[in-house]
């Protein structure tokens, strides 16, 4: 009843409120990328593997330059990409906010599996793809269990944990927790910082090392 009824309702009604009171920050965001690097949209979209494997493009604000190489030709790292308030956007989640709309579509929950890149999808196990029986969310128990500092491996048995637990105060634990630790900045890793490879790579290395 939860899970079918319940959650999908009260996710509606929570995006739709806490995009009308977040507005003013989103815009402020467009505005600041925008001045900072005009030549790009502002949006950034991305093709992720939803409820039932099903494909959807995710909504995040855009905290990268567009531009991957300088005036030489020399190849940009991330760190140099990186806009002006990119990392300060990444660390507190801001860049998530157009998720909402997700959310709003039909498409994520709050609290859920975290969605992946579709080339990710021929990787997953039988249990591991557990995860996609139900929407993917803006944070889950794996985000509130160490991110991007702990393994796949540990990262999907906690998203299976989760499909397997899922309830009403389960999610309100969850989303505490998201709060504090995006405050605390705990288990927070920018873009090329993390000790995770690419899923797929990763599983592909396991593959060749049998």
């Amino acid at each position: 009843m939860y899970r079918i009824i319940f959650k999908p309702f009260l996710d509606f009604i929570v995006a739709a409120i806490l995009l009308i009171l977040l507005f003013p920050l989103i815009l402020i965001s467009f505005i600041f990328i925008k001045l900072e690097d005009p030549s790009g949209p502002v949006l950034f979209k991305q093709k992720r593997i939803g409820k039932d494997s099903k494909e959807f493009r995710v909504f995040k604000l855009r905290s990268m330059k567009v531009r991957t190489h300088d005036k030489s030709g020399k190849e940009l790292t991330d760190h140099e990409r990186m806009l002006r308030f990119g990392e300060l956007f990444r660390k507190l989640s801001i860049d998530e906010l157009p998720q909402l709309i997700n959310i709003l579509r039909g498409e994520m929950s709050f609290i859920g599996p975290r969605p992946l890149p579709i080339i990710y999808g021929p990787y997953y196990n039988k249990n591991e793809n557990r995860r996609h029986e139900i929407k993917p969310g803006i944070s889950g128990w794996a985000q509130v269990n160490g991110r991007n500092s702990i393994s796949w491996e540990d990262k999907f048995k906690l998203d299976v944990e989760y499909v397997e637990r899922i309830g009403l105060v389960f999610d309100i634990k969850i989303a505490f927790l998201t709060v504090y630790k995006v405050f605390a900045k705990s288990d927070v890793v920018v873009r090329g910082e993390s000790t995770n490879i690419d899923f797929h790579t990763y599983r592909q290395e396991q593959n060749n090392g049998k």
